[in-house]
């Protein structure tokens, strides 16, 4: 398929810039084969049964963007990709020009780290010893809001761009999907006899990366770091032999599942994925998908289309523009149905 296949318009002002005043007050536009259906985020529990099984992915976001300057005054900052030791990390740099190795930076002129070599598209940096990356960010970093949202980074996105059930640090972008959940609607799920599982899986800013071939299938994946343990194993085996669904919170959710299920079994796996999902991919375990508006033409929405089916992803698509739904990042959700457990 081609890239523009995915193309849809969309008015700039249907873009999310501020999150909801609550975190369940989005809406909720659930695809079930051809039927759409308008409802309200707090209308899921409707459509989640006993003994189904609902794995998020409990990354949490680091303050991962750096602001600060050269020795010379240039103007940098530094967006953390991955921390990779407890002195260093890969980062994006953005200045006037690309730093080179030796060069050092003063970040919030509270500390200085040196950029000490390249891989690929990223600086390795290494960090003033006396804290680790992680202590750094957490006391002077910002929110890496994406970049559709045309605005600074405030003291409420550290609350709202981040998932009640946050645990493991280390995404440079939210798992959206999940950011619609507060604790009262946790405790329903939980009541109704549903199961609650998760895996980990640190958002990359490669999530952002477009795609820019019109042969899909010539589109080089971006690589993201992956834990699916194997206690959550036995939770997907305990729902499906009690005839339960397995239903993904996000499409990093699902890039877990069917990543650790690529011999054929869900098994436990730690380690880097760059699967790619588009039509034509035969799902191993996500019966059902909850996922967030996505970008024209970006792999995201290439992947509902997998699961949905494109014809049906891209009419929904439709109507949820002409409906006004809020898009992306701090926008609302959708509730698909994997056509293949339909028929």
């Amino acid at each position: 398929m081609k890239r523009q296949d995915f193309y849809f318009d969309l008015p700039e002002a249907l873009i999310a810039q501020q999150p909801t005043s609550e975190r369940r007050a989005s809406r909720l536009l659930v695809l079930q084969g051809t039927a759409l259906h308008d409802k309200q985020f707090v209308d899921i529990l409707d459509f989640i049964q006993p003994n189904d099984l609902l794995v998020f992915n409990n990354t949490k976001v680091i303050p991962a963007r750096l602001f600060g300057k050269k020795m010379t005054g240039g103007q940098v900052e530094l967006l953390i990709e991955r921390i990779i030791s407890d002195h260093q990390a890969l980062c994006h740099i953005r200045s006037s020009k690309s730093p080179k190795p030796g060069t050092k930076l003063v970040i919030e002129d509270a500390f200085e780290v040196e950029v000490t070599g390249r891989q690929g598209a990223l600086f390795l940096v290494t960090f003033d010893p006396t804290k680790t990356p992680l202590e750094w960010v957490e006391a002077y970093g910002h929110m890496p809001l994406p970049p559709y949202i045309e605005r600074a980074d405030t003291d409420a996105d550290k609350n709202r761009y981040q998932t009640v059930y946050a645990s493991r640090p280390g995404a440079v972008a939210a798992p959206t999907a999940g950011l619609h959940f507060d604790e009262d609607i946790l405790a329903a799920i939980k009541a109704k006899g549903t199961d609650i599982g998760f895996v980990t899986l640190h958002v990359g800013a490669g999530t952002f990366k477009p795609v820019q071939v019109d042969d899909i299938n010539q589109h080089t994946m971006h690589s993201e770091w992956l834990e699916v343990q194997p206690g959550l194993v036995e939770q997907v085996k305990a729902a499906r032999a009690k005839g339960g669904r397995v239903i993904a919170v996000g499409t990093t959710s699902v890039r877990c599942l069917e990543s650790a299920s690529q011999h054929g079994e869900l098994r436990p796996y730690t380690g880097d994925t760059d699967i790619f999902i588009t039509p034509g991919y035969q799902f191993q375990q996500v019966d059902v998908l909850l996922t967030n508006f996505h970008l024209p033409e970006s792999t995201l929405i290439m992947l509902v289309s997998a699961l949905a089916g494109y014809d049906n992803t891209m009419n929904a698509y439709r109507h949820a523009v002409e409906q006004r739904y809020r898009f992306f990042s701090y926008g609302d959700a959708m509730l698909v149905f994997n056509q293949a457990s339909l028929s």
